[in-house]
């Protein structure tokens, strides 16, 4: 197995439907959050230096390559205190894909791992241009659903290997995320516990050992008809992302706004945050600088990444502060102002 480090870098950091979903929706997290304790506070992390490494990993037991690209924060003293992101890409993608998460969150002391799932990375491209959407569409099975899953599974017992080094002990093991885009944001809900029933039998990809999920721009359970039964299962502190011009265009596998709000509705569980961008699109999320509109684009991948930092705080500290700035700062380019607002009384903030 190759573990190349590639180089160090320093960095400082209108759907139809959407009207109905502005009254019924106040993107709430209910509830205390988890009192896990944070590492230190992000003002002592931001600004550090990251390592760019990849694994070429093969899963034996499936015959399965994983590929990874780990983002990982440089420091003193980081023993038992770095979370981990194990982020899943949307169909097409690669590892080296949503590197302004990565780059953005190991900055700020939050290692990302971002898993390539073969059967539905980038070679969809390749080939003979006119099988592009019957490959898509392959790409899209159950079956590929579920060895991503498995993929997610594999790279994380990897990672906490001693053959990362001494990475592995640097984790905190309390502190793991899920997190993906599209179909990766569908990979990243079977992970922390969504479910399906295939002839009376309970299919179950759920680990138990990540504590939250990251959920960009998720497509819903095609062919399932009773989400909520799908999402029952989902335990963790989830927060949704999402543009009201956030649109999949795959033949047979068409969604909309609409169906990343039904997503983020049908979880029981309450601690859950909902952030919806105006305009925008599908792919503006990826590393692709220009779709969604250059200027809204780079806007968004900025807001993206500090709101999953500011949703860490609010989880695991228990401190709405960043949340607070955060929507201040963006509220130009939120579709409304209610779609994020956790509603937690400051007597529990500490």
């Amino acid at each position: 197995m190759k573990d190349r480090i590639s180089k160090v870098e320093r960095r400082r950091p209108q759907d139809t439907h959407v009207d109905m979903w502005r009254r019924k929706v106040s993107a709430m997290l209910l509830g205390a959050p988890l009192a896990l304790g944070w590492p230190r506070t992000r003002a002592q992390t931001a600004g550090r230096t990251y390592q760019v490494i990849d694994y070429d990993w093969v899963d034996s037991t499936r015959s399965r390559p994983v590929p990874a690209r780990l983002y990982w924060p440089m420091g003193p003293s980081l023993e038992g205190t770095v979370p981990l992101v194990v982020f899943s890409h949307g169909i097409g993608g690669s590892r080296q894909g949503y590197s302004y998460l990565g780059r953005h969150w190991s900055s700020h002391g939050i290692a990302s791992l971002h898993v390539q799932h073969v059967g539905s990375d980038a070679r969809l491209w390749s080939g003979n241009p006119f099988g592009v959407v019957g490959r898509l569409q392959a790409a899209a099975q159950e079956q590929e659903a579920i060895a991503r899953a498995a993929d997610v599974r594999f790279a994380l017992d990897r990672m906490l290997l001693d053959e990362t080094g001494n990475r592995a002990g640097a984790v905190n093991r309390q502190r793991l995320i899920a997190a993906g885009h599209s179909y990766g944001a569908n990979t990243t809900l079977l992970t922390v516990g969504a479910e399906v029933v295939r002839d009376g039998q309970t299919i179950s990809c759920h680990d138990s050992r990540f504590t939250a999920g990251i959920i960009i721009s998720t497509p819903p359970f095609y062919n399932e008809p009773d989400l909520t039964a799908v999402l029952s299962k989902v335990a963790v502190p989830t927060i949704h992302v999402t543009a009201t011009e956030d649109v999949i265009e795959i033949p047979g596998y068409r969604s909309g706004v609409a169906d990343r709000l039904a997503v983020f509705e049908a979880i029981p569980n309450p601690h859950k945050l909902l952030a919806v961008f105006r305009g925008g699109s599908h792919s503006m999320f990826t590393d692709r600088p220009l779709t969604g509109g250059p200027a809204l684009n780079a806007k968004v991948k900025i807001a993206t990444a500090d709101l999953a930092l500011a949703f860490f705080d609010l989880v695991f500290e228990r401190d709405g502060n960043a949340l607070a700035r955060w929507q201040t700062n963006w509220m130009s380019i939120l579709a409304h102002p209610s779609f994020l607002r956790p509603h937690l009384p400051k007597a529990r903030l500490p």
